[in-house]
């Protein structure tokens, strides 16, 4: 039986720059976002073409800043089918204000973006204590908070994990993992001890694929080992579309591909079950 698949991280770029003008943060547009743009409407046909049920839409940082308009216009257009996940500044004296208002606007999770392509800080905000009222916010109505990092930034997120023990945190592109010598994956050491915290999932992209695929061992190796260590329940797909580039159903026979020595329950799991644990209104509805 083939699982429902919800994607958690797909992108949208509106070609109306007049409407929604092009303010990336920091100043860099993402090239993808300019050469390769998907409105929603085209992620709807792709997602219709590759067989992709629902999807947690995040906000393009590299393209709008912290303006979430465009997603949020989308979502209510069909908010059985889709959720948004939004980006602010949480370390503005209204961030709170911010909240409630995009909150009313389609927002299912929060990303904590600390760059990619375009620029990558070290983060330290991430656990500025002006961000915690965010978070208790979050605690009290069960959001999902994503943190997009790498490796380096594995500390900060156990410190969030462990004084926010209510929050559902989910990591962007597995926090790109290194996989270098294969398993047992010992420059992971610090990813994997995230396993005890049961607040912390993470997000499986194409280039969690792509690391996987290229690693000794290959996917076949990886995904089980994965699996056993934080169990399927707390891994969840995102194509990263068109960022990773598609057609979106290249990226899901990719998936496919890496997950084929998983089991049915342990796939069904990744592709859309821990989805409806993090997005809530996801879980139910027709689509």
């Amino acid at each position: 039986m083939n699982p429902e698949i919800i994607d958690i991280h797909p992108h949208i770029i509106s070609g109306d720059a007049v409407r929604y003008p092009i303010a990336p943060s920091q100043g860099h547009r993402s090239d993808w976002s300019s050469t390769r743009p998907v409105t929603f409407e085209q992620l709807i046909a792709e997602m219709d073409e590759a067989g992709v049920a629902k999807a947690a839409i995040v906000h393009s940082s590299t393209t709008y800043g912290h303006n979430n308009a465009y997603v949020a216009d989308s979502v209510a257009k069909q908010p059985n089918r889709f959720t948004g996940v939004y980006s602010f500044d949480l370390l503005a004296p209204d961030a709170l204000k911010t909240f409630d208002y995009w909150l009313a606007h389609g927002m299912g999770g929060i990303r904590l973006f600390t760059g990619g392509a375009t620029h990558q800080n070290d983060g330290r905000w991430l656990v500025d204590p002006a961000t915690f009222p965010v978070w208790e916010r979050c605690a009290e109505i069960g959001m999902t908070m994503v943190v997009q990092t790498t490796l380096a930034g594995l500390s900060m997120v156990t410190e969030l994990a462990e004084r926010f023990p209510t929050v559902k945190i989910a990591l962007d592109h597995c926090a790109r993992p290194v996989l270098d010598g294969g398993a047992p994956y010992t420059a992971c050491a610090e990813l994997f001890d995230l396993a005890k915290y049961r607040n912390v999932y993470l997000k499986i992209t194409p280039r969690t694929f792509d690391l996987a695929q290229a690693a000794p061992g290959g996917a076949e190796a990886f995904f089980p080992h994965f699996v056993k260590v934080f169990g399927a329940d707390h891994l969840a797909f995102g194509s990263n579309y068109p960022a990773s580039q598609g057609p979106l159903k290249k990226l899901i026979d990719q998936g496919h591909s890496c997950f084929a020595t998983l089991g049915e329950e342990e796939r069904a799991w990744i592709w859309g079950g821990t989805a409806r644990i993090l997005y809530p209104a996801l879980a139910s509805g027709e689509s």
